[in-house]
């Protein structure tokens, strides 16, 4: 598999980069005990949610969820973990 800028291909870099960056786990599920598998499910859920509310029905959606089919949530997840581990 190709990578982009050390992620693990393009549209993980790119919804990384659009729209995750600047965020913390906890914009995603509150404070204490981070859990990968939870952090994951959340952040793909908020990638959605944040397409269906900003576009309207019809092929453009249909075409970013199907951009977002590709996007390795492990490791956006993981990225977020390690960036707070470093904080703390």
């Amino acid at each position: 598999m190709d990578t982009y800028n050390g992620w693990t291909n393009y549209a993980t870099w790119r919804i990384n980069l659009e729209i995750i960056d600047g965020m913390e786990p906890s914009d995603f599920i509150g404070y204490g005990c981070i859990e990968a598998s939870e952090l994951k499910n959340a952040i793909k859920e908020y990638v959605e949610s944040t397409i269906e509310e900003s576009t309207a029905e019809g092929i453009g959606r249909e075409y970013a969820l199907a951009f977002v089919s590709d996007v390795n949530w492990w490791a956006i997840a993981e990225h977020l973990i390690a960036q707070y581990e470093e904080e703390v």
